[in-house]
């Protein structure tokens, strides 16, 4: 996706038109992906075929009403098919067409979508903060995002860790690699690590490893510790409460890394201090964040439109309820990524571009 051509004119004001209204419809339909996901009527409809309204409202224990309703949504705006359109309403019979599964009922696809549904309805649940925030120059707390944000965020990062973790980012990093999978068992801090996905990666792809995560959001520590229970990995993986900062912390761990908090925290400087010190000196910390460009150009392709969406709406605001705030926004870009290691102590770093994220590793 190539940026437009900064010298060109503004688009005329019937295109504007246009595609503001096709944004509308197009928001309104991840609303709408959102219900069908929450309420389990893709799941329904992947494991048990087609239904028809009352059908689908028997299976998920919802409303028959609703439940059609929203069927002829979905087949009106192309998302579900619908075999029969011409018979009766509450005859008609709705499908999941083949391959939408992995978009839409299976977590851990590369192609996931819904979670992407999920962390929209978190970024705009707290507006009336975040018109009063732009207003006074405060923030708008983590918790105010609600269970939707930081479920919608780890369900979209949750299939890269399964698939790209250990299978492409760590193998890049040779040494850590290979000390992840000797004995004694490595000792891993993983800083900033929300529902846990990334800690079960690592727990799942090198049997010997001990992982400790460790985020001040308690809620999402408790559901972490469910997720590890879940993945069988409790035995190796525990869920801290705690900043990483502690001093009575520092020395104990073989690896640290972060996966897209970085830019989110109001001093990211004392938290790469704080990563320095968990690993001692020379010690290898890993982070992960967006993939943006290296440097602002209006307009910008879709990516950087992406990332600017989620800074106004959620990373800005959030890492600005500490003050001060380095006020970093979603948009880090490497230069500003190297400016924070080197401020932090450390002596080396490289960056490395995956198809999906940027990643710094640093020493």
């Amino acid at each position: 996706m190539q940026a437009t051509d900064p010298g060109a004119p503004p688009a005329p004001p019937d295109a504007l038109v246009e595609r503001l209204f096709n944004a509308t419809t197009a928001a309104m339909d991840l609303f709408a992906v959102y219900l069908g996901d929450r309420l389990g009527y893709y799941r329904a409809l992947a494991d048990g075929g087609p239904a028809t309204s009352g059908e689908l409202a028997q299976r998920t224990d919802t409303a028959e009403r609703y439940a059609r309703e929203w069927l002829e949504q979905q087949a009106v705006t192309g998302i579900l098919a619908v075999e029969n359109p011409h018979a009766p309403a509450t005859e008609r019979r709705f499908r999941l067409p083949a391959g939408y599964e992995a978009v839409l009922v299976d977590p851990d696809s590369p192609a996931a979508m819904a979670p992407m549904a999920q962390i929209f309805a978190g970024c705009v649940k707290p507006l009336p903060q975040l018109l009063e925030a732009f207003r006074t120059g405060a923030g708008v707390p983590f918790e105010d995002y609600g269970a939707d944000l930081a479920e919608g965020q780890a369900g979209t990062t949750r299939p890269q860790f399964r698939h790209l973790l250990a299978q492409e980012w760590l193998p890049a990093m040779p040494d850590v690699h290979a000390r992840l999978e000797a004995n004694p068992p490595a000792r891993v801090a993983d800083v900033g690590m929300g529902l846990g996905w990334s800690s079960i990666a690592i727990a799942q792809a090198y049997p010997n490893v001990r992982v400790d995560g460790f985020d001040l959001d308690e809620a999402s520590v408790a559901a972490a510790r469910a997720n590890a229970e879940a993945a069988g990995v409790a035995d190796r993986v525990a869920f801290h409460v705690r900043d990483a900062g502690d001093p009575d912390l520092a020395g104990r761990y073989d690896f640290a890394l972060a996966v897209e908090c970085i830019h989110d925290m109001p001093n990211p400087v004392a938290v790469l201090g704080a990563m320095r010190r968990l690993v001692g000196e020379g010690g290898p910390v890993l982070i992960v964040d967006e993939k943006v460009a290296d440097r602002f150009t209006a307009p910008g392709d879709e990516v950087e439109r992406y990332m600017y969406d989620f800074s106004i709406l959620h990373c800005l605001p959030v890492g600005m309820v500490e003050q001060p705030s380095a006020a970093t926004g979603t948009v880090m870009r490497e230069a500003t990524m190297r400016r924070y290691a080197e401020e932090a102590g450390f002596e080396r770093s490289r960056c490395y571009r995956s198809s999906t994220t940027s990643s710094a590793s640093t020493a």
